[in-house]
């Protein structure tokens, strides 16, 4: 019997940097959805009430929305945000971790500290 991989949304405006962390998540056995803007991703997840990924992974600045506005909009959904940006800046970090995120991690990371907290708010370190 086959489980279900959870499924991660992954929102960041560089398609590289989306492409990259997809195949991460992929080879440690995540499945991703990916958009390229905040926007995009409302946009799914308003209006497909059964859409409802495992985690987040989202972008602080991007075209449109930006990370910290769609976490707003998340607030309540109780749906865990990693944040990735390349522009740490202390007041955002604050910010964001003050508003629940579960991580926030600055570009570039070590893949094994996504995996990490991926893996973390799923509960999944917690093994068979």
């Amino acid at each position: 019997m086959s489980q279900v991989k959870p499924l991660i949304a992954l929102v960041d405006d560089d398609e590289s940097v989306r492409r990259a962390i997809k195949r991460l998540l992929s080879s440690a056995g995540l499945a991703a959805d990916t958009f390229k803007t905040g926007d995009e991703f409302l946009e799914m997840f308003e209006s497909i009430p059964s859409y409802r990924p495992a985690c987040i992974v989202l972008d602080v600045q991007m075209p449109g929305l930006n990370g910290l506005e769609v976490q707003q909009r998340l607030a309540g959904s109780g749906i865990p945000v990693i944040f990735i940006t390349a522009h740490d800046e202390l007041s955002v970090r604050q910010q964001a971790l003050a508003a629940g995120a579960a991580a926030y991690l600055r570009k570039p990371f070590n893949d094994e500290v996504l995996i990490k907290a991926v893996r973390t708010v799923l509960n999944l370190d917690a093994g068979p």
